[in-house]
């Protein structure tokens, strides 16, 4: 062992061993490699639909098309990277080049970020450019990673490679639990410019990516470095294309068919590579279906995420960030794989039921269905503490009695407010407004301590209002101030204060927010406040500095806060509680995140593991390729739905899961008609019942199956 490096074995020439076994140092790199850009990728895209909804202001279904946009474009460019990797540059220059790429990305996108820098234009673009060399960059290098690490073994060590991967996956998992529950805090509990901090929760997924580069290159002396070998999906889709243009140029009755569509290849292309092109169309076949479970299952990060923005996150000794609730999915699939492969695979095993790759993978399905049922329950629960959808002609409005005694409203021509309305009577909901046109005049009635009054007041649809009433220089006055619409985004809280003192008043709520509110009960403009008890805060008036408590400010919830009166060191407030508070609690979500990540277990990795036994070892890329275009084709599928067909958002749960479902029963049919084989021994018989060729042409015999 060198003295000089205790830890290492020097074998097999200049390679360097891990502790004297048949492990690479080299794999070391590449393993501290992976996590870093997994935490990269992982983190930055955790607080992404919070990121166009809050900074860029978009709604609720662009910013959900713009994020499934760009995680189709992510699996779209592994295909780039591998052709680039195979046919041109091998994997090392590739992984380099397109990591360079990778973190421009991210430096652009961290820029973007910044408030100050330009007009929203400028974000916009800087932002989309660096979404699209990142998608370039984690999507180019995606297949080439992997592989990389497993060239670095000997032949003989089959073992040490497979034990590699299993350490792989892990990084990768472990890279993605860590950045999508730090993340979130870096963006939510640290503030930069006032607001949210997007800079640093994109600038540091940014420079885990520099250190991945950093990390990879220093490791450079101790690869194996393969030469590009030629790329085997660009000979697939070759001899696909050969075969269809030359199926179509010999249509005559008078040319003997073939007993498979490809084989009017064989003109060109060798009996050994139609035969594997056979096996890997009959798995590429097989994932037609599949795209509708990536299409549920990347919803966490826009769906699910922009649901716990509407629930109650305070799980007592911690707040959680709705957009941390993704960490729950990489934590519960490190929990899983030792539990379904040790505990419950070994235990339906033992009860003699015959669980096949293809069931397994259909009861996957079904779960990421269930998810998205028990998702849509929730949203209907979520809706409770709405306010009203309002319609053409219809308005909603509240009084606030801040007088002494009960007023009696009477609106004209509006059947509404049958009881009189008790001094600081908190309203227990907004009463519908029924309009003649877009607006209207209306007489609005007032009768207190025996004396009726007159005000008139016009109303426009579609829109929110209090009717304040107050006591103003020895008479009954009101005003008609309009209400918020909707409930406060991001699971922030409202506020607005009204001044019944007579002396103009300066408010801090804490050391950030102040607000000033003018005398004889001046109304204030909306504050936007993190949820939170705010007892601390200050009111100044020509009397001098008064305490200033407004008590639990809830999530999603807007208040009106009146200032009474003066009493001692303290100003007395009355708080009304306009839009309710998030009543459902975020905890709710953890049986939709048990059930898809489950489903991800059966799913996914039996996916991956059958597609590879069905298949030829020269044709485990073009499998691999093709799995990642369903993640692909799944997130675009979802933009589609977000844009052309908007929908109330339990009806569009609703829907995927009657699709996932629909889709499940065909992909079991398929399934049911599949015949497993094992590449090894449908190559062997072909070998067996080749027949002599004419002139260059190939007659091949297929092992006939049901598919």
């Amino acid at each position: 062992m060198d003295e000089g490096r205790p830890l290492l074995d020097v074998q097999a020439g200049h390679r360097q061993k891990l502790c004297g076994s048949n492990y690479p140092l080299s794999i070391a790199f590449i393993v501290v490699n992976e996590f870093c850009e997994r935490f990269s990728y992982y983190g930055m895209r955790a607080v992404l639909t919070l990121y166009f909804i809050s900074f860029f202001h978009w709604d609720e279904n662009l910013s959900t098309a713009v994020y499934h946009a760009f995680s189709a474009l992510c699996y779209f460019t592994p295909v780039i990277g591998a052709i680039m990797a195979d046919s041109w540059l091998g994997k090392y220059k590739t992984i380099i080049y397109l990591s360079i790429v990778y973190v421009v990305g991210h430096l652009i996108k961290s820029v973007g970020a910044i408030p100050s820098l330009g007009n929203q234009v400028v974000h916009v673009v800087l932002s989309m450019v660096g979404l699209f060399l990142i998608a370039l960059g984690t999507g180019g290098i995606k297949p080439c990673v992997s592989a990389f690490g497993g060239d670095q073994f000997e032949e003989e060590h089959t073992s040490e490679r497979s034990k590699f991967f299993s350490v792989f996956y892990l990084s990768i998992n472990a890279g993605s639990l860590i950045s999508t529950f730090v993340t979130p805090v870096l963006r939510g509990d640290v503030k930069c410019f006032g607001e949210d901090c997007y800079a640093l929760a994109f600038g540091v997924p940014a420079a885990l990516m520099v250190l991945a580069l950093v990390v990879f290159i220093a490791g450079s002396g101790l690869y194996r470095k393969m030469p590009p070998q030629g790329n085997v999906l660009i000979e697939v889709c070759k001899c696909i294309g050969f075969a269809i243009k030359n199926r179509l140029k010999n249509r005559s009755h008078h040319i003997p068919k073939r007993d498979h569509w490809l084989d009017w290849a064989s003109e060109k292309y060798s009996k050994q590579l139609i035969g594997e092109v056979k096996m890997v169309t009959r798995v590429l076949f097989l994932f037609i279906p599949l795209p509708m479970f990536w299409a549920l299952f990347d919803q966490q990060g826009s769906r699910w995420t922009l649901q716990a923005t509407k629930m109650n996150a305070d799980f007592g000794i911690y707040v959680l960030q709705p957009d941390q609730m993704q960490f729950l999915n990489p934590l519960l699939i490190l929990v899983f794989i030792p539990i379904f492969d040790l505990g419950l695979y070994p235990l339906i095993s033992m009860c003699k039921f015959n669980f096949t790759p293809i069931k397994k993978m259909a009861t996957g399905m079904i779960l990421a269905g269930m998810a998205f049922g028990l998702a849509a329950i929730v949203e209907v629960k979520i809706n409770e503490t709405d306010m009203p959808q309002l319609v053409p002609k219809e308005s909603l409005i509240q009084v606030l009695n801040l007088a002494k005694n009960p007023v009696q409203v009477t609106i004209q021509d509006q059947d509404l407010f049958q009881q009189p309305v008790e001094a600081f009577q908190d309203p227990a909901e907004y009463s519908n407004l029924i309009l003649n046109g877009e607006q209207q005049n209306l007489r609005f009635i007032l009768q207190h301590q025996g004396l009726s009054l007159t005000f008139n007041y016009t109303v426009k649809e579609k829109s929110v209002y209090s009717l304040i009433v107050f006591e103003g220089e020895g008479s009954l006055s009101s005003r008609l101030i309009t209400d918020l619409k909707a409930k406060p985004e991001n699971g922030l809280a409202a506020v607005r204060f009204i001044n019944g003192l007579s002396q103009d008043a300066n408010l801090t709520i804490d050391s950030k927010q102040f607000v000033a509110v003018q005398k004889n009960y001046g109304v204030s403009e909306y504050l936007l406040l993190e949820r939170d008890k705010y007892s601390n805060g200050k009111c100044i008036t020509e009397m001098g500095e008064f305490t200033l408590d407004l008590g639990l400010l809830d999530f999603g919830a807007s208040y009106t806060v009146v200032v009474t009166n003066v009493s001692g060191d303290a100003v007395k407030t009355w708080k009304s509680e306009d839009i309710k508070a998030n009543s459902v609690h975020m905890a709710w979500q953890l049986p939709q995140y048990l059930l898809i990540s489950a489903g991800e277990v059966m799913f996914s990795i039996t996916g991956l593991a059958f597609s590879y036994s069905q298949s030829p070892a020269s044709m485990k890329s073009v499998l691999q390729a093709g799995w990642l275009l369903t993640v692909a084709v799944g997130n675009t599928f979802v933009l589609v739905v977000a844009q052309a067909a908007p929908m109330a958002q339990w009806a569009e749960f609703v829907l995927f899961t009657v699709l996932l479902f629909a889709v499940c029963i065909l992909f079991s049919i398929m399934g049911y008609f599949y015949v497993s084989v094992d590449p090894e021994d449908l190559r062997e018989k072909e070998e067996k019942t080749e027949t002599p060729s004419r002139g260059n042409m190939i007659s091949l015999v297929t092992q006939k199956t049901k598919l």
